[in-house]
């Protein structure tokens, strides 16, 4: 089950020629797979491209009809390597995962692509997750491309120039035998726009031929002396092939070049972004129309120095807005610039931040810094003078329309740090954890990759490192030493069949690892928007599922596994962690601790209550509650639970201050709370009730009941305090 079905939005990929289509970013690639001819597509979920695995999932019939194949990849290498079929026949494949991490996964086979070359066009599509909205180390895609010598394209976050560059991405890698590389930001993949569709087009030759007729070239296998003749073809011809390309077809972009004696450059993926800041400034109309020249490098790799040198040509100045670092693309300018011996002065980082999102502030601020500097701007005054001194449409006026924020953001908002959700069967874990660690005493714990990892947070503070998905037991192999206790490891479902099944069990079984791997299996990869696995137990009608993790575990060789079905019982997962740690038997232990995703199950629950009740259905919700007169106040719930459900209120009793525990609306009745009271021996505070819709007779009978006999018993505490009152 993914996070967001388009069932009903990919009936617009049958659009034809000359209709026009509205819609998502990630629907538009998409549609622009299909007006391209590709015979297949592979990829590894992700954000922020993990709704295009989803759009192609539910696009079954489609593909099927233009006889495409698409295959969900065990891992980003999978993917990756299923370009292998467009080196030796012309078939068009296009791959898709998150970048950067999914490209270091994948870079063996990307490098070995890239080294013998291509045959048909090879596309590579890597969501680039940079900036706040990001949940990975700060790195960029570009290095990769430089190291391999792929081409890669940034685009203009719109929709008709993102399906341009799907387009000639394909046309691009077959006129240079070379791979591309297509980077979508995050924003990009989910802007809204419309443009004029094209007739889908089958592939021109199709899987079926490939395999009737076999073909063979040891030349573009990397094997010495064909690896050292690769190196050559790449500067000798696919490089000069690429930049023709680019060239003749004009995939970077020129805007008012020859309006001023300074300029940007800037990348593709960073334009809406500086046309805005340029509107601010007043130099630009809401349309982007600019007064200041503009170089758009749709193309980021590899940078064509006729067009820097065109541009700079008898200009003062030119801005370089490159996100993040290092700085490749100005190094690269600077000496193109240096070599041609221009007198263009060339500012980049040295006037937008090193690192960092260029957010529309940040890209604000550098441009208005530029263009003080050679005098296209006035240094803003006071608003007085600017509004009755100014002439009317000069520049200083809406630089003072739009001050500064006095203090940063940072300041003013406190941090939101990432959380697991309500009811989430992970918590659990978690909490039982820190009950073991009271009495065994603190274990390194190595951390994974995935919604777990957020138990390094408050109020847990799990997890002594995270080196990649998956890696879990191999971050934790290093301490499989002799020193009275286990190292524990934390691995995902979605983790465990990615790699961490080889990297992590297997080889703590072939290494006679004693340490301890806790599998979280909730059904679903959830971090990535609750895709199917082989473990998942849902029914796929085009994937193979229900494959067990402890079958797979006992399969390579792993003697002491547990499973823990039911996470919720916090009692329960303290004695299989107590017993794991401290079992006398030598070798690898695994506990797999699985419940399905609460945010997956109510996706899938929650429409169906709302119409059982619309439908005048008789529904049950439970609800947990904190009994307010038997609360103690010292939250001890709230640190060793963390629910979001769970918050604080005012004490009823006036001769109490502490505030006590209570439970809100959001609550999903998971009963997480109250097991870590009743596991942790702390105050029985708790209580579930149960909220039913549409009661029948039966309710109504058994609540008049109980109203009767709670308002006696009421009545009768009542008289009794009245007693003793004198």
């Amino acid at each position: 089950m993914a996070e967001r079905s388009f069932v009903n939005e990919v009936k617009k990929l049958r659009l034809g020629a000359g209709e026009e289509f509205r819609g998502e970013g990630i629907l538009a690639v998409t549609k622009a797979l299909l007006e391209s001819g590709v015979s297949y597509v592979a990829g590894y979920q992700g954000a922020p491209i993990s709704h295009l695995m989803d759009v192609l999932a539910d696009a079954q019939d489609i593909l099927a009809e233009q006889g495409i194949r698409f295959e969900n990849s065990a891992s980003e290498a999978t993917a990756a390597a299923t370009l292998a079929a467009s080196v030796n026949y012309p078939l068009r494949g296009a791959v898709t995962f998150k970048a950067t991490v999914g490209t270091n996964v994948a870079s063996d086979a990307l490098a070995n692509l890239a080294s013998g070359g291509v045959t048909g066009g090879a596309l590579i599509i890597v969501g680039e997750d940079y900036g706040e909205g990001s949940s990975i180390m700060q790195e960029r895609s570009h290095a990769f491309a430089m190291k391999s010598q792929m081409w890669l394209l940034d685009p203009r976050p719109n929709l008709p120039s993102i399906v341009a560059a799907v387009k000639h991405g394909f046309e691009l890698s077959e006129a240079s035998h070379t791979p591309v590389m297509l980077q979508l930001r995050i924003r990009a993949c989910h802007v809204h726009g419309h443009f004029i569709a094209s007739d889908n087009l089958r592939p021109s030759f199709m899987l079926k031929d490939a395999m009737e007729n076999p073909q063979r070239d040891v030349s573009r296998i990397v094997l010495p002396p064909a690896s050292f003749v690769h190196e050559q073809e790449k500067v000798r011809d696919r490089w000069p092939a690429a930049v023709r390309f680019i060239e003749e077809r004009q995939l970077n972009e020129f805007f008012a070049a020859d309006a001023d004696d300074v300029g940007i450059i800037v990348q593709g993926g960073c334009y809406n972004t500086l046309a805005r800041a340029l509107e601010r400034l007043g130099l630009a109309d809401v349309y982007g129309n600019s007064q200041i020249p503009l170089y758009v490098m749709n193309v980021a790799y590899p940078v064509i120095d006729s067009e820097v040198l065109r541009f700079c040509k008898g200009k003062r100045a030119v801005l370089l807005v490159e996100e993040g670092q290092p700085n490749f693309v100005e190094q690269n300018l600077a000496s193109i610039l240096l070599r041609a011996g221009s007198a263009t002065a060339l500012h980049g980082k040295d006037m937008l931040p090193v690192a960092g999102e260029y957010t529309a502030a940040v890209v604000l601020h550098g441009a208005r810094a530029f263009l003080e500097r050679y005098e296209r701007l006035q240094p803003p005054t006071s608003l007085a003078p600017a509004l009755t001194d100014a002439p009317s449409g000069a520049l200083a006026l809406s630089l003072d329309l739009f001050p500064e924020p006095a203090r940063p953001l940072a300041e003013n908002v406190h941090a939101r740090p990432p959380g697991f959700c309500t009811g989430c069967p992970e918590r659990p874990i978690f909490s039982a954890m820190k009950l073991v660690e009271r009495e065994l005493g603190a274990h390194h714990v190595s951390a994974d990759i995935g919604c777990h990892l957020f138990s390094i947070l408050p109020p847990f503070h799990i997890g002594n490192t995270t080196m990649g998905y998956g890696l879990g037991g191999a971050g934790s192999s290093a301490l499989n030493a002799v020193a009275g206790k286990r190292a524990i490891s934390m691995m995902g479902d979605g983790g465990f069949w990615h790699n961490g099944l080889t990297s992590g069990v297997a080889n703590a079984v072939f290494n006679k690892s004693d340490n301890l791997t806790i599998v979280v299996d909730n059904n679903f990869t959830s971090a990535t928007g609750g895709q199917d696995i082989p473990s998942s137990t849902a029914l796929n009608a085009t994937r193979s599922t229900g494959h067990e993790i402890e079958r797979a575990v006992r399969g390579v060789g792993v003697k002491w596994v547990k499973m823990v079905r039911h996470t919720y019982d916090v009692g329960a997962m303290r004695d299989a962690l107590r017993d794991a740690l401290t079992s006398t038997d030598k070798g690898p232990k695994v506990l797999i601790a699985q419940s399905e995703c609460m945010l997956n199950r109510q996706r899938r629950e929650k429409p169906l209550v709302r119409k059982a009740i619309a439908d005048g259905k008789r529904t049950v919700r439970e609800k947990f509650g904190v009994d307010a007169d038997t609360c103690t106040g010292d939250h001890s719930c709230i640190r060793l639970s963390g629910c979001p459900s769970l918050s604080i209120k005012p004490n009823p009793d006036p001769l109490r201050t502490d505030p006590v525990a209570t439970v809100l609306d959001s609550c999903v009745g998971c009963g997480v709370c109250g097991e870590v009271s009743h596991a942790a021996v702390l105050c029985p505070s708790f209580y579930k009730a149960q909220i039913v819709s549409n009661p029948n007779r039966m309710d109504r009978l058994r609540e008049g009941l109980r109203r009767a006999v709670i308002g006696w018993l009421q009545r009768a505490e009542a008289k009794r305090r009245d007693m003793y009152a004198f």
